[in-house]
């Protein structure tokens, strides 16, 4: 995933100009730790892999059943509020009305989630 990220404008040249480092996580609600982990300094992930008891910035959470559908048919806006209303995506860490709110990081974060889908990415 990390050579798709830093090679899409889209991701990369907001996450910039916003000065967006962070480590985030993604995992299953109900586990105590997150399964991977993408480090991102100035938009462009330096690091992926499986958590090792890092600290995060931002903990991303759903159940298998929805990470699969998200992965496989993608994540737009229209389903980005109804999936945290719903706790279907649990912000376990991370100020979600910060992100959703700036469009240098609202548009990454729905991006990230096209990434997936052309990868193929599982959990």
């Amino acid at each position: 995933m990390g050579d798709e990220w830093n090679n899409d404008p889209l991701i990369v040249d907001p996450l910039n100009k916003a000065g967006f480092s962070s480590k985030i996580s993604y995992g299953f609600i109900g586990d105590e730790h997150p399964k991977c982990l993408l480090d991102i300094v100035n938009g462009k992930i330096v690091n992926a892999a499986l958590y090792s008891d890092e600290k995060i910035d931002w903990d991303l959470r759903a159940d298998k059943k929805n990470w699969e559908k998200w992965i496989s048919k993608g994540f737009g806006l229209t389903k980005l509020g109804p999936a945290v209303a719903t706790r279907s995506l649990q912000f376990a860490q991370g100020d979600y009305r910060q992100m959703i709110r700036n469009p240098l990081l609202s548009r990454p974060f729905l991006r990230h989630f096209v990434l997936m889908t052309k990868l193929g990415t599982t959990y």
